[in-house]
């Protein structure tokens, strides 16, 4: 019996550190994929409205009728514009590197 109730603290032990490691790194993958998210949008917006930073552009008529769809990320562009910051750094903050 003693041997039994050893085992399952052991076990116990166990499903406890997994569990737990299997929330840091859904919490992780949360983090990271909000971001990439948010870089798409940023990329997305960039390809329609590309004529301002130099960059070939879609054919004005597809842009006008993706318009009225963008107000979103319109704004979330306005935001970025106003608040750049290094998104190399933010990356690699997300990633602990450095």
């Amino acid at each position: 019996m003693l041997l039994k109730d050893f085992l399952m603290k052991i076990i116990n032990v166990f499903k406890w550190f997994f569990s737990v490691l299997g929330e840091s790194h859904r919490s992780r993958v949360t983090e990271l994929t909000s971001y990439e998210e948010r870089e798409l949008e940023n990329i997305f917006i960039l390809l329609l409205m590309g004529s301002f930073a130099g960059i070939p552009a879609p054919p004005a008529f597809l842009a006008v009728e993706l318009f009225p769809f963008l107000e979103y990320e319109l704004r979330i562009l306005e935001t970025r514009a106003k608040d750049s910051s290094d998104a190399l750094a933010e990356l690699a903050g997300l990633m602990d590197i450095g």
